[in-house]
């Protein structure tokens, strides 16, 4: 299952609401993973928001981009992400990632509390181990 696989809390890119776009670029970098979820106060999910998503914000928003890191993550955030529950098979959970063309996968409980990152190295090399 997810939960299996997932990479837990204390190694996940987390950010509040009002955390700074450069402090996010930040914590990325920490945990040397291209995605933060978007957290409140009881640790819901509200958002993710990628490298990606950033790289597409500099060649979109003609502002310079001091001010664009000083800006509130939220937002820059995805508000509906995409997510999976820590009871899914991985299976599944890869066939999700290959459809939708992304690489991490907020798993959250049905609080919508977050609870770790399926990243798809991991996911992929425990695939690789389960019996056929």
């Amino acid at each position: 299952s997810v939960a299996d696989v997932m990479l837990p809390l204390d190694v996940c890119p987390l950010a509040n609401r009002r955390s700074l776009l450069k402090e996010v670029l930040d914590e990325m970098d920490v945990h040397r993973l291209g995605i933060a979820c978007v957290i409140d106060s009881d640790q819901r999910l509200v958002g993710i928001i990628t490298e990606g998503d950033i790289r597409r914000k500099l060649l979109k928003v003609q502002k310079p981009l001091a001010a664009l890191l000083a800006d509130d993550v939220q937002a820059h955030a995805i508000k509906t992400p995409i997510t999976a529950n820590e009871d899914l098979p991985l299976i599944d959970a890869l066939a999700l990632m290959s459809d939708r063309k992304i690489w991490d996968l907020p798993v959250v409980d049905r609080n919508m509390k977050v609870l770790g990152l399926l990243h798809l190295h991991q996911a992929l090399i425990a695939a690789m181990r389960l019996p056929a």
